[in-house]
C-alpha cells in the first residue's frame, strides 16, 4: 500500500480506515464490552477483520499479505479502537511476530508463519518482560543455551497478552555459551504445547478479552530452526520488533482516546442543565478541545513514526515510535478522564461505558514502555543529556 505523503494519507490509506470503521461500527462498543464482561473473546470480529485482509495488510504480496507497512496495520488498529473494538492482540501478533519473522526470518521461517499472519489464521504471543527485569532488558534472566543440534530455555516471564488463544510465543531470551557467559539477547519461536512451557492467567482490573499471564519454561527443548535471526545479533533485531510496538500501541491509544472524545462530546451536546447543552460552556468546551488538539498531535507523531519505520529508517523511527508513545499515552488518559467528568455520575455507570475505559486508559501510560523510560530516552538521545541510570 501507498505510504502518507507529507502530512497528509494516501487515498488508498483513506479508504482502509474507512473500511475498517464501517466494519467495525456493526460491532461497537457494545458489543466488545459484554464480550468482556463475559470472559469471552472476539472471535467473530477478529475472524471478519481477517476475512477482509486488514490484519495482513503489512504481510509482503508473495506470503498473502497486503505488501503495506507498519503505518497502514497502525490505520487498522486505530479505527477499531476508535468503533470502540480495540483488539490488544494486533498490537502483538501481526505486528512484533511478524514484522521481526519477516525482517530476520529464515526462508523455512517465513513460508511457515507468515501466510497464517496474512490470514489471520495464526495468532501469535510476545514475550520479554520478567519480573526483574521490566524496563531494564539488559537484566533479562531467561537463557537459551545449545544442547547438542537443539536449545533449552529456562527463565519465566510476566505480563504477557493473550497466551490462551495463540499457538506460539516469540521469547525473547538470553543465550548462555558454553562457559556459562550471557550473550546477546536471541528471539525463539516457542509453542504453546512445548513440554516444559506452562502458564498461569494474573487477576486485573482492566476490563479486556484478552488476559495477562505468567509464563514458565522449565527446561523446554526446542528444535534448531526455533531461533529467528542470528544468535548474536543482539538488541538489533529486539528492536525491529519494538518499535512496531511502540507505533501500535500509539494507534490503540489514539483509537481509544477518539472514542472516548466521541461519547464526551456527543452527550456534550445533548445533555441540558441550564437550559443550553453543558457542551455550550468554556468549562467543558475547552478541556474537551484540549483533548482533541492533544488526540490529533500524537496521531501526526504516530503518522511519522510509522513513515519513517517503513521507509527504513530505524534510528529515526525509534526516536518518532517512542514519542508518539508518549503523545498517545498523555492523550488517552486525559480524554478519557475529561469524558467521565463530562459525564458526571452517568460516567461512572456500565451503561455509558466509560468507567471501565479508565484503567484500560492509564496502561497507555505504562505499558509497553513507561511514560518515564521515554522521558529519559529522549533526554539521552534527543537532547543528549547524560544518563541517570
Amino acid at each position: 500500500m501507498s505510504q502518507p505523503n507529507g502530512f497528509t494519507e494516501s487515498e488508498e490509506r483513506l479508504a482502509l480506515r474507512a473500511a475498517v470503521a464501517d466494519l467495525a461500527g456493526r460491532y461497537g462498543s457494545g458489543y466488545f464490552t459484554a464480550r468482556a464482561r463475559a470472559g469471552e473473546k472476539t472471535t467473530e470480529l477478529w475472524a471478519e477483520v481477517a476475512k477482509h485482509g486488514y490484519l495482513g495488510v503489512a504481510v509482503p504480496e508473495e506470503f498473502g499479505g497486503g505488501g503495506g507497512g507498519i503505518g497502514d496495520l497502525a490505520a487498522v488498529c486505530e479505527e477499531l479502537a476508535a468503533a470502540g473494538c480495540p483488539l490488544l492482540l494486533m498490537v502483538v501478533s501481526p505486528a512484533i511476530c511478524a514484522t521481526v519473522i519477516n525482517r530476520y526470518g529464515t526462508a523455512a521461517q517465513r513460508q511457515r508463519w507468515l501466510p497464517g499472519f496474512a490470514a489471520g489464521t495464526t495468532k501469535m504471543a510476545f514475550a520479554i518482560t520478567e519480573p526483574d527485569a521490566g524496563s531494564n532488558a539488559h537484566r533479562l534472566a531467561t537463557t537459551i543455551r545449545r544442547d547438542g543440534v537443539d536449545w533449552v530455555l529456562s527463565g519465566q516471564k510476566v505480563f504477557i497478552s493473550a497466551v490462551d488463544e495463540v499457538e506460539a510465543v516469540l521469547v525473547v531470551a538470553r543465550h548462555v555459551d558454553a562457559s556459562g557467559q550471557r550473550l546477546q539477547p536471541s528471539l525463539m519461536i516457542v509453542p504453546t504445547g512445548a513440554p516444559g512451557f506452562s502458564y498461569h492467567s494474573i487477576e486485573m482490573d482492566i476490563l479486556s478479552p484478552e488476559k495477562q499471564f505468567t509464563l514458565f519454561f522449565d527446561d523446554v527443548r526446542l528444535p534448531a530452526d526455533a531461533l529467528v535471526g542470528s544468535e548474536d545479533a543482539g538488541l538489533a533485531q529486539l528492536f525491529a520488533g519494538l518499535n512496531p510496538e511502540r507505533i501500535m500501541a500509539a494507534s490503540f491509544s489514539t483509537g481509544v482516546a477518539r472514542h472516548a472524545l466521541a461519547k464526551a462530546t456527543d452527550y456534550a451536546r445533548t445533555r441540558a442543565v441550564w437550559d443550553a447543552p453543558i457542551g455550550a460552556h468554556q468549562g467543558l468546551a475547552h478541556p474537551l478541545a484540549h483533548c482533541a488538539v492533544q488526540v490529533e498531535l500524537a496521531r501526526l507523531m504516530t503518522q511519522k513514526a510509522a513513515a519513517l519505520y517503513d521507509a527504513g529508517q530505524d534510528k529515526a523511527a525509534g526516536e518518532a515510535a517512542n514519542m508518539a508513545k508518549y503523545a498517545a499515552g498523555e492523550a488517552c488518559a486525559a480524554t478519557v478522564d475529561q469524558a467521565i467528568q463530562v459525564h458526571g455520575g452517568n460516567g461512572m455507570t456500565s451503561e455509558y461505558g466509560l468507567g471501565a475505559m479508565l484503567a484500560a486508559s492509564r496502561v497507555a501510560r505504562i505499558a509497553p514502555v513507561s511514560r518515564e523510560m521515554i522521558l529519559n530516552f529522549v533526554a539521552a538521545h534527543t537532547l543528549r543529556l547524560p544518563k541517570s541510570y
